[in-house]
This record gives C-alpha cells, sequence and structure tokens, in this order.
C-alpha cells in the first residue's frame, strides 16, 4: 500500500506570537494551515515570566500562559498544530516539498517561517537558573519590573548601549559591562551612554557568577561577580537584574543559501511585505525582524504573512 503524500495550502513552520497570528489568518481565511511548532513551542515568550506590554491584557500575563492562549484561538479556527520540526524543504518548485523530523513528506503550496530568533547568551549555568528571575535578554520587556533598583547590562554594541540607556531611565542605577576597553557601539550610542550620569561603564569586566536566592521555583538574583580580565581581580556588584545584550541569532538555518538573508542571517523581505526572493515564501517575526523584536509586531507581521499568503493563491488560480 502507497503511503499518500499530505498536500496542503498554507504550512506554517515555528510557532510564537507571528506563527500563530498568520494560524489564525490563515484558518479564517480557510486555508485550512498546518503548523509545525518547532524547536521551542511558543518562541521566547515562554521563558519569560510576565508580559506587561501587549495590548488586551490590563493586568499582564505570564509568557507561556499567552502564547497557550493563541495557541488554543489559532486551533479553534481549525490549524492543525503539530510537535516537532521541520528538517527540510525543496524550494525548486512550487508546490515545496517538505520534511518533519519524524521523517514525514509533505507538500506545501505556500511556506510561511515563523522560527524565530534566540537570544545569545554567556553560557554560564548560574545564568540559566536565573532565566526569569533577574536574567532577561530584553531590557524593552522586562525593564519595568526593575523601577528604582540597580541592574547590568553586559556588551558593548549598539544593542547593549540602547539597552542600558533605556534602562537608565527608569532604574536607579545601570552597570554596563564592558570586556574590552572600548565600546562597539556607534558614536552616537556612544555619546548617549557617557552622558548619561546613572551609566557606570567597567571596562575590561567578564562576568564569572551569578548568584541570589533560590526557594523552589521561585529564584531571585542578587548581584554578580566580574572578573578583570587585565588583572584578574574580582569585583562583587549587587544587582537585582542582568540584562545580556550580545546579540540575537536569527533561526533561518534551514534555508541558508537559499532565500536572501542579510549577513547575520536574517531574512529579508521586499519593504513594507513579509515575502520573501522565492514566490509563495513569506517570513514573519524574528527571523526578519532585527530592529524592533517585540511581540506586538511579530503578531503584525505574521497576520501579513498570511494575508499576503492567501493573495499569492488566489493569484494563481486566476
Amino acid at each position: 500500500m502507497t503511503n499518500t503524500i499530505e498536500h496542503h495550502e498554507c504550512l506554517i513552520i515555528g510557532s510564537g506570537p507571528a506563527g500563530y497570528t498568520a494560524a489564525i489568518y490563515a484558518a479564517r481565511a480557510d486555508l485550512k494551515p498546518v503548523m509545525y511548532l518547532g524547536m521551542q513551542p511558543g518562541g521566547q515568550l515562554t521563558t519569560t515570566t510576565e508580559v506587561e506590554n501587549y495590548p488586551g491584557y490590563p493586568d499582564g500575563i505570564d509568557g507561556p500562559a499567552m502564547m497557550e492562549d493563541l495557541k488554543k484561538q489559532a486551533e479553534r479556527f481549525g490549524t492543525d498544530t503539530r510537535w516537532g520540526m521541520i528538517t527540510e524543504v525543496d524550494t525548486t518548485a512550487r508546490p515545496f516539498t517538505v520534511k518533519a523530523d519524524d521523517g514525514k513528506e509533505m507538500l506545501a503550496d505556500t511556506l510561511i517561517i515563523a522560527t524565530g530568533a534566540t537570544a545569545k547568551y554567556l553560557g554560564l549555568e548560574s545564568e540559566e537558573r536565573f532565566k526569569g528571575g533577574g536574567v532577561s535578554a530584553c531590557a524593552t520587556c522586562d525593564g519595568f519590573f526593575y523601577k528604582g533598583k540597580d541592574v547590568a547590562v553586559v556588551g558593548g554594541g549598539d544593542t547593549a548601549a540602547e539597552e542600558a540607556t533605556y534602562l537608565a531611565k527608569l532604574v536607579n542605577k545601570v552597570y554596563l559591562i564592558v570586556r574590552r576597553d572600548e565600546l562597539r557601539a556607534s558614536k552616537a550610542m556612544q555619546n548617549r551612554v557617557f552622558n548619561t550620569p546613572n551609566i557606570e561603564v567597567l571596562w575590561n569586566h567578564n562576568t564569572k557568577e551569578l548568584f541570589g536566592e533560590e526557594k523552589g521555583f521561585t529564584k531571585t538574583l542578587k548581584g554578580v561577580v566580574l572578573i578583570n580580565n587585565k588583572t584578574n581581580e574580582e569585583r562583587v556588584i549587587d544587582i537585582e537584574g542582568f540584562f545580556v545584550a550580545i546579540g540575537h541569532k536569527p533561526n533561518s538555518d534551514l534555508f541558508a543559501g537559499v532565500l536572501d538573508m542579510d549577513t547575520t542571517g536574517y531574512i529579508m523581505t521586499k519593504p513594507g511585505t513579509t515575502t520573501t526572493n522565492i514566490p509563495g515564501i513569506f517570513a514573519c517575526g524574528d527571523v526578519q525582524d532585527k530592529v524592533y523584536r517585540q511581540a506586538v509586531t511579530a503578531a503584525g507581521t505574521g497576520c501579513m504573512a498570511a494575508l499576503e499568503a492567501e493573495r499569492f493563491l488566489a493569484s494563481q488560480n486566476d
């Protein structure tokens, strides 16, 4: 007996605000979307305890709970959500041939890529322990929780400088931890840092360890141990927030050499759209957005991708 290869009008790769929103719109357009949830179902927000800047949640919401809400909404309209990852995509002909990690092979008339990006961390075991309990990779997401407190930002580029100056408006003091004796940030961003009185730059320092209180599932960061890479001296700083700003890696490896990308791997889309260089393939959310990286903007591009996929399919049938 020959297995019939599934043929879908719309296949969504990845979840999170972009993927789920794309699924909601695609399902309501009767495209019967199939979504593979990916390596981190729900995306980066599943590592965030409290989301307070997404419209419609006046009291805030837990990140994983919000993603579960979006998943249920997508499924309510008929989205077929599946655990697993897409491991191969043949874009040489349409419909595209797609393989999942369980070996299943499918055909898809359109693809919506919503694989997101992964924040780069230092790789410390203590850093992993205090994620969601003081350690963050997004100042605009979590800075509000540290009003009036002392925090640290690690990094020396534009992102670190931007996060430090953003936090300086909210917190008591910002320590900017820089492993070199200069910033890589642009001169304009450097000037902002140096002209902000409650930012103290700690040159030639690396992070050795984070420490705090751990009671059951509740973890509260209390400080960081630094090491001067010139003198080898240790320094302990009391902080309640530790923001890692050493960049993000877009999860775009599956399409390397196939889709147009910038030098850091973000998928390039036609300005004002989610269309890629291959007709029928659309990219939304953090895999193509290195500027805003917010849940609400990701959701917006997810909506755009579904609408564009619907219009693309309609144009093929004309």
